[in-house]
């Protein structure tokens, strides 16, 4: 039996992406029963149905091309051909969004309710999700 886990540091680019490398890892340890069960049900959906559509590309097929080995580089080149391509104005945008995301924002209210069921309310110093699951995550205290 594997120990389920957290998945990787969304703070780690890959082709000067935020986030994909998360997605990707998500996707990995799910197939082989690593993954967190809390992280399950959201497969394919939050974060990473907005990157999926930022990126053009169907999660599901993402998925399945993840699961034939590919590395996170060349998911990613898989994702721009079958995508949209990506310049350094989109790359910026989306880094923008996705480490800033909770801070001031339509995720505000779930950042506040994980923060809650964490018992990490009253930290001030946590704005945004990339911030939460670093803690959450136990990457920093």
């Amino acid at each position: 039996m594997n120990t389920p886990q957290f998945p990787s540091d969304p703070r780690v680019a890959v082709g000067g992406l935020y986030y994909f490398g998360r997605m990707a890892d998500k996707i990995r340890k799910h197939a082989r029963g690593e993954l967190r069960a809390d992280f399950v049900p959201n497969l394919g959906k939050g974060m990473d149905a907005r990157l999926c559509s930022f990126l053009g590309v169907d999660y599901a097929a993402l998925s399945q091309f993840v699961l034939t080995g590919a590395s996170d580089a060349a998911a990613l080149a898989w994702c721009i051909k079958q995508g949209r391509p990506l310049n350094d104005d989109l790359i910026v945008i989306w880094n923008d969004f996705v480490s800033k995301r909770g801070w001031n924002d339509a995720a505000t209210p779930n950042l506040e309710k994980q923060k809650a069921e964490a018992g990490l309310a009253g930290r001030a110093d946590i704005r945004t999700m990339f911030e939460f699951w670093a803690i959450d995550e136990g990457r920093q205290s």
